[in-house]
């Protein structure tokens, strides 16, 4: 399966697309800095460019899906108030419907945050642009998916958008849940904060990849970026807010004596050990938050191969380089 990568940030679902077996051929985004990440870890086949000046021929036609989930920030019910149905970047996906428009891929996937539909303004946002995916030969449908019912230990909710080009028959399903909150003899239980972290070093330690963050104090309030963290809960969502405009929120560290580093963010994300971001703590910061969890990016991405390339992939823990996956008990607290 041949994968065009849109607005790709550091590369969530790139990365869990490739450990499914797929081939990013063409990756695109704008931050430069998270395109450097994106090339130190998975590949120089990403340019830097704003997707307004990206030509058409830029692009190859032989791929199979076109995927990618533009900017959130004009979404995100995170802004209260200040959402702005008019702000130009929920504009973005015409950007993306021009580049499906030419090379008609036989699927695309979009993702993004479910405040895209929220509310009865947003909502009637959201169907228009559903429509106009239809109205270009697509067949589309959406769902909700929650990241910590496929392993990721960071209960985030992000609604996934699959496209079939009408001459198409099969249709990617969405994946079925691998991990329950709830005994459950037949799916896992969640992946919990414990689980995630509490092998790392209780303070910053810079000789640990990334394992570095912020100075700010923790004030315990209720508000988001200062709430009580369980250790036995997945995290709240990881948020990239303020990536354009102010920081980004990072959830203190349930000890409550400091802020989480990169790399305990990195692997709420599920983003392995061995993927490394560079740039300041601040742009590491909203690119892990700005990403898609790779793990739910795999399973999303095996639905697609099921169909593509008439192959059944199965996840293979020895694949990431995560400590609960590796059947390692680190809990320290």
């Amino acid at each position: 399966m041949k994968v065009i990568s849109l607005f790709s940030g550091c590369g969530g679902v790139d990365l869990g697309f490739i450990k499914a077996g797929a081939k990013i051929i063409w990756a695109n985004d704008i931050d430069c800095d998270a395109v450097k990440t994106y090339k130190q870890n998975i590949g120089n086949h990403i340019i830097c460019k704003d997707i307004y000046d990206v030509n058409i021929d830029e692009i190859p036609n032989e791929a199979d899906l076109i995927a990618g989930g533009f900017p959130c920030l004009g979404f995100t019910v995170a802004k209260g108030k200040s959402r702005n149905i008019n702000d130009s970047i929920n504009f973005l996906y015409k950007e993306y419907i021009r580049i499906l428009k030419a090379k008609m891929t036989k699927y695309f996937l979009i993702e993004n945050v479910p405040g895209m539909k929220s509310g009865k303004e947003f909502n009637a946002f959201f169907e228009n642009m559903i429509k106009e995916f239809e109205d270009i030969g697509y067949r589309v449908k959406h769902k909700t998916l929650l990241a910590s019912e496929y392993g990721v230990p960071q209960n985030r909710k992000r609604v996934i958008i699959i496209g079939t080009r009408n001459d198409i028959k099969v249709e990617p399903n969405f994946p079925s849940p691998t991990h329950s909150k709830n005994n459950n003899l037949i799916l896992k239980p969640y992946v919990s904060l414990k689980d995630a972290i509490s092998d790392l070093p209780e303070d910053y330690d810079e000789s640990i990849p990334n394992h570095v963050g912020s100075k700010h104090k923790v004030k315990i309030n209720g508000y988001v970026g200062n709430r009580q963290l369980d250790w036995n809960k997945p995290s709240p969502t990881i948020t990239g807010r303020g990536s354009r405009s102010g920081g980004a929120v990072i959830h203190p560290h349930p000890n409550n004596k400091r802020r989480l580093s990169v790399r305990e963010c990195a692997r709420l994300q599920s983003f392995p050990d061995d993927f490394n971001f560079s740039g300041s703590n601040g742009a590491a910061f909203a690119h892990i938050g700005n990403a898609v969890p790779p793990i739910l990016s795999f399973y999303i991405a095996k639905e697609f191969i099921k169909v593509i390339d008439n192959k059944e992939i199965n996840f293979n823990n020895d694949d990431w380089d995560l400590p609960w996956l590796k059947g390692k008990n680190y809990a320290k607290y």
